[in-house]
């Protein structure tokens, strides 16, 4: 039986680190993250080293960056110096944060050099290539309206997470203010 659970967790770590990878990333990262999410009390960085079988700063690595991202979050104990950390089981709050993190690195860049391309494609005045031109043109501003749409996109899930927070404090906050 034991080692059933140890297989279900093994295929866990491994079903999550393939998920990070698809996000972009390290396989590790979402082995880590799997591992603390798993974990019924907080894990330190030793533990983590020696359960997911990376090294201690591929490990510091990762949860700085889980850590910037609200995945993971660290505990302190009096009298440790250790650090502790515990997963954010909150998976709205989790995606919100890797959209917002994307959307301000990735879709920025891709927005801006898609952009740029077509300025420089818009000072262009070859005649000889204005066939091409005008493909280039064609296919980038296909491009732009797509990311366009995906930053709008992303956006509205973002604000709809941030509506579904206030719709809940406000309900909450009615109920407590009738008591």
């Amino acid at each position: 039986m034991a080692s059933q659970i140890s297989q279900a967790r093994e295929h866990f770590l491994s079903g999550v680190s393939r998920i990070a990878y698809f996000w972009g990333f390290p396989k590790a990262m979402g082995a880590i993250y799997a591992t603390i999410y798993l974990s019924p009390k907080p894990v330190t960085l030793d533990e983590l080293v020696s359960q997911v079988g990376v090294s201690k700063g591929a490990v510091s690595t990762s949860v700085a960056r889980l850590q910037r991202l609200q995945m993971v979050h660290k505990k302190l104990k009096v009298g440790d110096r250790k650090d502790y950390y515990t997963a954010e089981t909150d998976f709205w709050k989790i995606v919100k944060s890797i959209l917002k993190e994307r959307e301000k690195h990735e879709f920025d860049l891709a927005l801006r050099t898609v952009g740029e391309s077509m300025e420089i494609l818009d000072e262009a005045d070859s005649p000889d290539d204005a066939e091409l031109a005008a493909f280039y043109r064609e296919r980038m501003g296909a491009m732009k309206r797509f990311f366009d749409s995906l930053d709008s996109l992303v956006a509205a899930i973002i604000a709809l997470d941030d509506f579904r927070v206030a719709a809940v404090s406000k309900l909450f906050g009615k109920l407590f203010d009738s008591e």
